[in-house]
């Protein structure tokens, strides 16, 4: 990370770094104040549409385009919710800023609220997270016991209260449409859109749903201003910092900050350490399990950013990079990732609910050594029918109400394709052995 000073992680394992006494002490706040006395809603939006922050939970909608869209004149009351429902399988990087540094997303999501004129907001976190809740809830008693929230916070006319909502551990909360259901007391059943959530979201009023990381950013734009965040990484089209979360068969698992548009290969090598035991690489998931697997040969000077991954055939999403080496059994991975899309689809739509079982059902039969020939087109067929062909240009949707379709479809599909021959020679060693 030559010549990158940190920026989301800069204070990350100092005593004390989850206190408001801590963060006021390091210009925390600084640039809510600014924000919610100094600017109006139009300038902070203005700002954040500058900077090009792109949405850091996987579908990377710019951020300030997303708060735009809160209609202005509506006489309904507007809401802000944190997605911290963090269920991608391969990404940590949420609690891992709500933990060391709480006050930073706190803060992020004050000013956010004041762009979108809301006075209440929510942090839906994942109910798992037990210790992250109770995190958060210090750090916001801190801020109401200094009227960081409350009534007239930073001594303005400014009014905002933040309540914290445990989740019940669905994968599929983590869709903003189901996190809403979810926080209405319903079952988390995805929306059709449109309507969408800043037309018609929590309780049918204006909403905007953001991810911690993606808030976690803000303060800095803010501090900083739009043309500084976009002048970090490798591209402008899609810049600022990043977490990447490196977890799977290398020697140091972990959560590495770096500029957007790092090269694969060096978060894996110089960063991770490399293979573990000195093995080959053979695959790389880069964005959560839910993107689509590349061959170690596909990810020669690949940039770690949204446009990169999506022209080399797989989606940046949550920057989980899970790394296989060359002792991994694709057959067995592929179940593995199935049986969990599976476990976690809603039920809601027929194609995802029937596909997945079909999905395991066929992929069970393989590891018990009974697959035939034809179920290796058969589960492309199903692939293709719960969440469609591998299509990522932008606002392309597969056959489902939500992406949870595709979550399943494209990496299951991508495994299949792109070692095929390893599932084919399960079919070999049951006739030969």
């Amino acid at each position: 990370m030559t010549g990158y000073e940190p920026i989301l992680t800069k204070h990350l394992g100092q005593p004390g770094s989850a206190t408001l006494a801590y963060y006021l002490s390091n210009e925390g706040y600084k640039a809510a104040r600014s924000a919610v006395r100094d600017m109006d809603r139009s300038q902070i939006i203005q700002t954040v549409k500058e900077s090009g922050l792109q949405g850091r939970g996987g579908a990377g909608f710019p951020a300030g385009v997303k708060w735009s869209f809160i209609p202005q004149n509506s006489k309904k009351p507007k809401y802000l919710i944190n997605n911290a429902d963090e269920g991608e399988p391969g990404t940590f990087k949420d609690r891992l800023l709500i933990n060391h540094n709480p006050h930073q997303v706190i803060e992020g999501m004050i000013i956010a609220a004041k762009a979108i004129d809301c006075h209440l907001a929510f942090i839906y976190i994942r109910g798992e997270f037990v210790k992250e809740a109770r995190v958060l809830e210090t750090a916001l008693d801190e801020c109401y016991n200094n009227k960081i929230l409350g009534k007239g916070i930073f001594n303005s006319k400014y009014n905002l209260d933040i309540i914290v909502h445990r989740g019940a551990g669905a994968y599929i909360c983590g869709e903003e449409t189901g996190l809403i259901e979810s926080l209405e007391g319903k079952r988390g059943w995805p929306r059709i859109k449109p309507p969408f959530p800043a037309i018609e979201g929590y309780l049918g009023c204006p909403t905007v749903v953001n991810n911690v990381e993606t808030l976690a950013n803000v303060p800095h734009i803010i501090a900083n201003g739009g043309q500084w965040f976009r002048g970090i990484g490798a591209n402008p089209e899609s810049p600022g910092p990043k977490l990447y979360c490196v977890s799977g068969h290398v020697k140091k698992p972990g959560v590495y900050e770096g500029p957007c548009g790092t090269e694969l290969t060096t978060i894996i090598y110089d960063w991770a350490g490399g293979i573990r035991d000195d093995n080959k690489l053979k695959a790389v998931i880069p964005g959560g399990s839910s993107s689509p697997v590349l061959k170690a040969n596909e990810i020669d000077g690949l940039k770690m950013d949204f446009p990169s991954v999506q022209a080399a055939g797989s989606m940046f999403g949550s920057a989980g990079i899970i790394v296989m080496d060359e002792t991994t059994d694709m057959v067995q991975a592929c179940y593995n990732l199935a049986r969990f899309y599976a476990h976690e689809s809603c039920g809601q739509c027929t194609p995802c609910r029937e596909g997945t079982t079909w999905l395991i059902k066929i992929l069970d039969r393989f590891t018990k050594g009974q697959g035939r020939q034809e179920d290796i087109d058969l589960m492309l067929d199903v692939t293709d029918n719960i969440g469609g062909l591998i299509d990522l240009s932008y606002g392309s949707f597969g056959k489902t109400i939500c992406p949870f379709g595709e979550a399943v479809s494209w990496p299951v599909r991508a495994m299949v394709e792109k070692f095929r021959p390893e599932f084919e020679s399960y079919l070999t060693e049951k006739v030969t052995g």
